[in-house]
């Protein structure tokens, strides 16, 4: 299928007679209500299920191998490769099916908050409360911003319409297909909304190296005195809950970019992850969860009311609000060059100190790890803490090489002043079942002194298994806590679970053969 083609047929699809072009939250609530896909809850957020799947697919997910892809994109699990042809016979089916929805919803806005690097999008879905979703948690356009709108890239999500792998090409009955060359992504078979903020943000993991801006997944943070603080983080490491902090004002809390300007939020709102969720322990996240905000298979009691303790549906219970529902939000979410990097890990061995200096070359090292762990009862069959590698912390995300993203990372190290930490927010005194989570507070003590610069005047001292440099007397925190092995009641046992933990972090390495000597050495002086 020939680009022009497509083009004319697509807009012909979002100017169509069933579509609700740009509907207002309000009607877009309305909308899900009347057609039975949700229900309020008493804070008035939408409730709604996602149904068999509650979480992303990542074998079902292909980008087109076409001249503009097939030597820019690292191939391979993550990044697996679909025919034109299959594509174009996709694209087909999904308008096809669009086509004859008696309602079809239309958002136009954008991916970026700094305005030289935006990408203006559009997104049409078959559910309403999948482009109230879209409104959460892409940037909204000002009346004057839409009437100039043309969108460079578009979403089709149709979880109705479903695959045939026979014919198709695809893994299964679900999709998510990405053409760089014809700007469109395709999502079916699956109603988990957060295919679509990711989709857009492995889109911006593409397209923003182009022009210099290193794609980040992290959240950000800026404090009073304008310092900018990243953070680094899987699923369950603390990313959003850390930077939604009190006595900061929160940036964005998972995609960003990283110009020669400084900082800006790619999203215009948060994905929470909210189990077990608290107002005393996340007050933000908390209050944010209101009307126009979406809540994705939390159980709701007899009185509307949310139970975040409730995993009934899934451990990965969802919230998507807009960051105009955080106090003191940074509106429009831009700053300056960031001063600290915090990477975050939850070691479920029980091995990481609590927080540790590192060095750029061990910046380079573990953010290329991209380590942290799975716990028993998160995946089926995992009985047991597993070690976790992911680049970049987002290998799932990054269309490129990890190693061209790290290649970004250590230009930022060398061009701008700024300290790396790495802070473990898993466990303490042994391994999970036998010792502690790190408690919350303490983390955030520990955080603050970074972020103020507190730590800069304490003493370091190395520790011998991974050769980090972990800060001595911080405030508030318990001396021996800093050091895992002294928290430990069997310090033969702490050795035994340290070797292995580092074997595995080498073996993971492997695959990064070629890059630096002093970046591969930096991790750990364990022979």
């Amino acid at each position: 299928m020939q680009s022009s083609m497509l083009q004319k047929e697509l807009s012909q699809l979002i100017h169509g007679e069933n579509v609700i072009m740009q509907p207002s939250v309000p009607v877009l609530v309305q909308e899900s209500l009347s057609r039975n896909e949700g229900q309020l809850t008493a804070t008035g957020a939408l409730s709604v299920s996602t149904g068999e799947f509650t979480g992303r697919s990542p074998l079902d997910k292909y980008i087109v191998k076409d001249d503009e892809t097939k030597d820019t994109v690292d191939w391979g699990a993550i990044n697996q490769p679909i025919s034109p042809d299959d594509f174009g016979r996709l694209y087909e089916k999904v308008v096809s099916y669009l086509q004859k929805k008696s309602e079809t919803y239309v958002f136009k806005g954008f991916a970026g908050a700094d305005k030289e690097y935006q990408l203006p999008i559009q997104v049409m879905t078959e559910y309403a409360w999948h482009n109230l979703f879209a409104q959460q948690l892409f940037i909204t356009p000002t009346k004057e911003e839409f009437s100039n709108h043309e969108a460079q890239f578009t979403v089709l999500y149709a979880p109705g319409c479903k695959a045939d792998p026979v014919v198709d090409g695809t893994r299964s009955e679900t999709f998510i297909v990405t053409s760089f060359t014809q700007r469109v992504v395709l999502i079916g078979g699956t109603e988990y909304a957060g295919e679509m903020k990711k989709a857009i943000f492995s889109c911006m993991n593409y397209l923003l190296p182009k022009q210099n801006v290193f794609p980040m997944h992290c959240s950000a943070n800026i404090g009073e005195e304008g310092d900018v603080a990243l953070f680094f983080g899987l699923s369950g490491t603390g990313k959003t809950t850390l930077s939604a902090d009190p006595q900061r004002r929160l940036i964005g809390d998972d995609e960003h970019g990283w110009s020669s300007h400084g900082i800006f939020n790619i999203e215009g709102g948060c994905y929470a992850k909210c189990i077990g969720l608290t107002e005393v322990k996340e007050p933000q996240i908390y209050r944010a969860i209101q009307f126009g905000a979406v809540l994705e298979n939390v159980v709701l009691n007899q009185d509307g009311e949310p139970d975040y303790d409730n995993n009934t549906k899934t451990d990965n219970t969802r919230a998507a609000y807009s960051l105009q529902a955080i106090d003191r939000a940074v509106l429009p979410s831009v700053a300056s060059q960031p001063t600290t990097i915090v990477f975050l890990t939850a070691d479920a061995f029980g091995v990481l100190p609590p927080i540790a200096k590192l060095t750029k070359e061990q910046a380079m090292y573990h953010f290329l790890s991209g380590y942290t762990s799975k716990l028993a009862g998160t995946e089926r069959g995992i009985t047991s803490p597993q070690a976790t590698f992911s680049a970049c912390f987002g290998a799932p995300f990054l269309p490129r090489s990890p190693l061209h993203y790290a290649e970004q990372l250590g230009a930022k190290l060398d061009a701008e002043e700024v300290q790396v930490f790495l802070v473990n927010t898993g466990w303490t005194g042994g391994p999970y079942g036998v010792g502690d989570r790190m408690p919350l507070l303490q983390t955030r003590l520990m955080i603050h002194a970074a972020l103020s610069g507190e730590l800069d005047a304490l003493d370091t001292i190395q520790e011998p298994v991974f050769g980090l440099h972990i800060p001595q007397g911080i405030p508030g925190v318990e001396e021996n806590r800093l050091h895992p092995r002294k928290t430990w009641n069997d310090p033969a046992e702490y050795d035994e679970k340290a070797a292995q933990l580092v074997a595995q972090f080498r073996a993971n390495f492997e695959k990064f053969r070629g890059v630096a000597a002093t970046i591969e050495k930096a991790g750990g002086p364990i022979a």
